[in-house]
């Protein structure tokens, strides 16, 4: 039987409820922030290492398997002007990230309740370094082991000299996937915490997940057995994480007795 006094308790949401207008209105303001963000970091960016030290910092896993004197190649008129600028504003989204979800948190958090509160931020900060880890695994590993693996099968007779512009949406592909793919811990957490799933159901699916990663990795990654492994065995281990982080995410999130007492009531 419920407490009498907690009738007279309000749910701390009360009160908080704003008209549509006013949610526009906010929802311009932290577009705003956010465009500002981009912009800071598309100058720090342009200022140093600038678009061509960002080109030389992502060519360096493949021009470490071409021949010595061997340069990446621009075969479209104006590539050497749009693909620098294409992977400056990718790089500036990537440092920027912090700050565009942190904005987007800034955006729901006035409907969140307290201890709810409490775990979106560690949700970000785990997100943002996720994709920082993916992204990091990609240029400092994948791509080298990726393109030493396809060097292989170069025959003597042709030259190797890969084009920019396809080189460049190549690897910020699999900048994407990989960034994305190291999210599953994030998804697992969520989904148990909002109870579409249980612990239980997650190990049981463990084998299906496994098979779902190697096809996942088979659509996203080019056709190398190398980038394949790169991307699916990360995935399974993460997704052990995912199971691991939320049997303790779950203990540390959940409505306080008093808060659940009140939405009950509300």
């Amino acid at each position: 039987m419920a407490d009498p006094t907690d009738k007279n308790k309000e749910d701390e949401l009360a009160g908080t409820e704003q008209p549509f207008v006013q949610h526009l209105m906010e929802l311009r303001d932290r577009l705003l922030y956010c465009v500002y963000g981009l912009v800071v970091a598309g100058i720090l960016l342009a200022i140093w290492p600038g678009p061509a030290g960002l080109i030389d910092m992502i060519a360096v896993p493949i021009r470490a398997h071409m021949p010595p004197d061997a340069k990446l190649i621009a075969i479209g008129v104006f590539s050497p002007f749009f693909v620098p600028l294409k992977v400056l504003g990718m790089t500036a989204v990537l440092l920027a990230l912090p700050w565009l979800m942190y904005q987007c948190w800034m955006f729901v958090a006035p409907g969140l309740y307290s201890h709810e509160k409490k775990f979106a931020l560690p949700l970000i900060f785990f997100g943002s370094l996720l994709a920082y880890g993916g992204i990091a695994f990609v240029q400092f590993f994948v791509l080298d082991k990726m393109f030493g693996f396809i060097q292989k099968f170069t025959p003597p007779s042709v030259n190797a000299t890969p084009d920019i512009s396809s080189y460049v949406e190549a690897i910020l592909s699999l900048y994407i996937a990989f960034g994305v793919a190291f999210q599953v811990p994030i998804v697992v957490m969520l989904l148990v915490r909002f109870e579409l799933v249980t612990i239980e159901k997650l190990r049981s699916f463990r084998g299906y997940f496994i098979v779902l990663a190697f096809v996942v990795a088979a659509v996203l990654t080019p056709p190398d057995v190398v980038s394949q492994l790169a991307l699916a065995i990360p995935m399974c281990l993460l997704y052990e994480v995912g199971i691991i982080g939320a049997r303790y995410f779950t203990k540390y999130s959940h409505k306080p007795p008093e808060e659940s007492a009140d939405s009950a009531q509300s």
